[in-house]
């Protein structure tokens, strides 16, 4: 097997979980006591839109690093994308593909299913509430927690920060209801 090929299979839970959990440590011996993808924004508007507004009035060269950060992740997605995606349709589990076709979600030929995720579905009253108001959602929610998932659940909870596992907590109560409660009916739409 080559280099190539051993990177496009699924890594394993106890490689990948350690290397994940190994940024902290990485982080705090560096300096920084922060890491997620959300504040990326609020440090490229500062840089961008030099104004009076007292919320991007801070210090974003000390934190520029984040943005490197997100760079690679946004030069990773489209190496992958480009050199090292699989052209096999997504795996899914039987009972999940049973439950999806019943309303009409059959085609996994990419990450996502594209009868939810197109330009078309867009239009439509599910793919709007999915789409926009569950990206709206997300953007609004990240901001209310005062960080992402990432943040919270892998900076904040190791650094033992009682407001990170509130909101890990609320995050995953959260995600329950909205996959057992809500996202049925916004399919059935």
């Amino acid at each position: 097997m080559n280099l190539i090929e051993w990177i496009k299979q699924p890594w394993p839970w106890y490689v990948a979980g350690p290397l994940i959990g190994l940024t902290v440590p990485l982080l705090l011996i560096i300096g920084n006591k922060s890491f997620g993808i959300s504040s990326s924004l609020r440090h490229v508007c500062a840089i961008v839109l030099p104004s009076n507004i007292s919320y991007f009035k801070y210090d974003w060269k000390r934190e520029l690093w984040n943005l490197f950060f997100v760079s690679g992740i946004l030069l990773g997605a489209f190496v992958t994308l480009s050199f090292l995606a699989n052209p096999e349709p997504v795996n899914a589990d039987a009972r999940l593909v049973a439950q999806l076709s019943e309303y009409g979600i059959t085609d996994y030929s990419g990450l996502a299913p594209k009868q939810l995720f197109n330009w078309q579905a867009l239009l439509t009253v599910r793919g709007f509430i999915m789409m926009v108001i569950g990206g709206f959602m997300i953007g609004f929610g990240t901001r209310y927690a005062g960080g992402c998932t990432s943040g919270h659940s892998i900076m904040g909870l190791s650094t033992l920060q009682l407001p990170s596992l509130i909101a890990t907590c609320c995050f995953m109560i959260g995600g329950f209801i909205m996959t057992n409660l809500i996202l049925p009916f916004i399919l059935s739409l």
